[in-house]
């Protein structure tokens, strides 16, 4: 199963974005989700297929929630995920002396 899928970030909350099919653009998104999301601003456009791989979502989960409800949404990276990907340097200068 191929999809062409549009991908928009959120406004309101850096690190959150909606995914949804090309062709439907965000007509099956929620009114309560687009005022919770805020402006939608488009990102970028994503062949996805469930061979892909994607840096923070399951393709599976993003595939099936396209085909259920039209939409997925990725939520932002708990605070503890960004420490953890922070460079050992960075994180020593932080340390009390």
């Amino acid at each position: 199963m191929k999809r062409i899928c549009s991908i928009y970030q959120s406004s309101k909350k850096p690190g959150m974005y909606l995914y949804v099919l090309k062709s439907d653009a965000l007509e099956r998104v929620p009114e309560a989700l687009m005022t919770a999301f805020g402006k939608a601003k488009h990102s970028f456009d994503l062949v996805l297929t469930p061979e892909r791989k994607l840096a923070r979502e399951d393709i599976a989960v993003v595939l099936e929630n396209l085909e259920k409800q039209g939409y997925h949404l990725q939520m932002p990276p708990a605070e503890d995920e960004y420490i953890e990907h922070l460079p050992e340097e960075l994180l020593r200068r932080n340390d009390p002396v």
